[in-house]
């Protein structure tokens, strides 16, 4: 029988429940959602296919609200703590500019500003501001850290994710392996009360992970992006996860400089490959990260994706064992 009066126990019992509802919900509902997509006729091509193939997007919208929902059927249960709240609440912002991205084109600089601003109600719940490093100790940021860390890594953590994109499952994928990392380095260092909301969040892209990965059946779009790299920034922020955070980024943040890199030599643009013959991808160039082994090797969609995940997964357990709150 389970000891409900061990704090353990419970511990696992909230955990499993915050992640496990929404994952059941998200996979059984995603169906509903793949249709009345098609049939709103929000759909968009998959370049990567050599026949042409129509997927419906803005899938990311299901993840929201069923994680949403779901978090608010624990409460019934659970009792959170307020941090969780306005962690779900910045979350919302975010997909709501993603779905306003989706739709409208409100200009690059207008929306970055307002996303910038849209992470200031976790000035007040990001407790941890110092972060440590081996040979320094305990390095105390204070006001810089929330002014202006918090904010920013969460700005920049949505973008990554929306940039760091193109195969199918590999945006969605790599969000799955890096926020579940975030969760297992809580664990690890026994701080949990704070996460319950991403761990919903968490729970529900697994669950649109399923039908997104190679074939996928649902597009996240913008909305979808924006939504999951926002909650990767603020579990980082959230937890002063500061460092371990980046190492785990780093893949995100080389595609990102790679762009750099690209539209500073003014190469010419080029957003999709095509699929030969045989299965196997052809890429206009090395410049962005998913394209190197492609660009080098005959490989697959599905291949080149899992070395990305495989990539990922590297940083991402170097950063679960940095030691302490890095």
């Amino acid at each position: 029988m389970l000891d409900l009066d061990s704090p353990s126990t419970l511990l696992a019992l909230v955990l499993g429940s915050t992640f496990i509802v929404p994952f059941l919900a998200t996979y059984v509902s995603m169906p509903y959602f793949i249709r009345k997509l098609t049939d709103k006729g929000i759909i968009a091509r998959d370049y990567y296919k050599r026949e042409v193939t129509m997927i419906p997007e803005r899938g990311g919208i299901a993840i929201i609200l069923v994680a949403m929902v779901c978090f608010s059927l624990n409460t019934l249960f659970f009792k959170f703590s307020s941090t969780n709240y306005v962690i779900l609440i910045v979350i919302a912002m975010f997909g709501l500019f993603g779905i306003l991205d989706d739709m409208v084109d409100i200009g690059r600089v207008t929306k970055l500003l307002l996303m910038y601003y849209c992470s200031y109600p976790l000035i007040q719940y990001a407790t941890h501001t110092a972060f440590t490093l081996p040979s320094a100790g305990n390095i105390e940021l204070g006001i810089l850290y929330l002014q202006f860390i918090v904010p920013t890594y969460v700005l920049v953590a949505s973008n990554l994710v929306n940039m760091h994109s193109g195969f199918n499952g590999l945006a969605s994928g790599l969000s799955v392996i890096v926020l579940i990392s975030l969760i297992i380095k809580s664990v690890f260092i026994g701080d949990v009360d704070s996460i319950f909301a991403v761990v919903s969040v968490t729970g529900a892209t697994l669950g649109y992970y399923m039908y997104d990965r190679y074939p996928s059946k649902i597009f996240w779009g913008n909305v979808g992006s924006l939504t999951i790299g926002a909650a990767i920034g603020t579990i980082i922020v959230v937890q002063g996860f500061i460092i371990s955070g980046f190492v785990m980024l780093i893949p995100h943040t080389i595609n990102f400089l790679m762009y750099v890199y690209w539209r500073a030599m003014k190469f010419p643009v080029a957003k999709f490959g095509k699929e030969r013959e045989d299965g196997t991808l052809e890429v206009p160039n090395a410049l962005t990260l998913k394209w190197v082994l492609p660009y080098y090797r005959r490989v697959t969609e599905r291949q080149a994706t899992w070395a990305m995940y495989a990539l990922t997964m590297i940083f991402c357990a170097i950063g679960i064992f940095l030691p302490g709150r890095i």
